[in-house]
């Protein structure tokens, strides 16, 4: 049988999305500081997208009522070594990240929970999608290391990440639906 219950490990998850959060806004802050408008924006986005993650878990855990337990806010970095490394953080982040889903989903089904096991394929596939949209973002990034004006075009021309709402998404708490 598992060590941990489902809720246990979920409530470890919204700590873990929730300091993704804030690790893209720093990574936002060091590209605001650095006057690149395009890329600060694209890691706020994605720091409201890690954010919506935390609630949707959070309201999972309320509609089956179990209890919901909000991690402490530690500080994150804001200066990285070159314009690469947020991008390299946040890839290696949204990897880890997907085995950890992965790790949930495989949990819920060892203890056959199986409300758990069907909320957590959404997420398996929002994972499939965070890593391929960092990687790409890191080959862009990587190729226009001289001049990273060149990226700000990238994502001006391309948009990554800025996908219409999905309907098949969980909801998410203190949402209007």
């Amino acid at each position: 049988m598992a060590e941990k219950s489902f809720a246990d490990a979920l409530n470890e998850q919204i700590a873990n999305e929730l300091a993704a959060s804030q690790q893209y806004v720093g990574a936002a802050v060091y590209y605001d500081a650095e006057t690149l408008p395009r890329l600060a924006q694209f890691f706020y986005r994605q720091a409201l997208e890690e954010r919506e993650h935390a609630m949707m878990m959070i309201q999972h855990l309320l509609d089956v009522e179990e209890e919901v337990r909000i991690p402490d806010i530690k500080s994150q970095q804001t200066s990285y070594e070159d314009g690469g490394a947020p991008v390299r953080m946040a890839l290696e982040w949204e990897r880890r990240v997907g085995e950890e889903i992965c790790a949930l989903f495989e949990l819920a089904r060892e203890v056959k929970d199986y409300r758990a096991e069907q909320f957590m394929q959404w997420f398996v596939k929002e994972q499939v999608e965070e890593v391929a949209l960092m990687g790409d973002l890191l080959n862009v990034v990587e190729r226009s290391k001289d001049n990273l004006l060149l990226a700000e075009d990238y994502i001006a021309r391309e948009s990554p990440g800025e996908g219409s709402a999905d309907p098949t998404a969980p909801p998410a708490a203190g949402g209007a639906g």
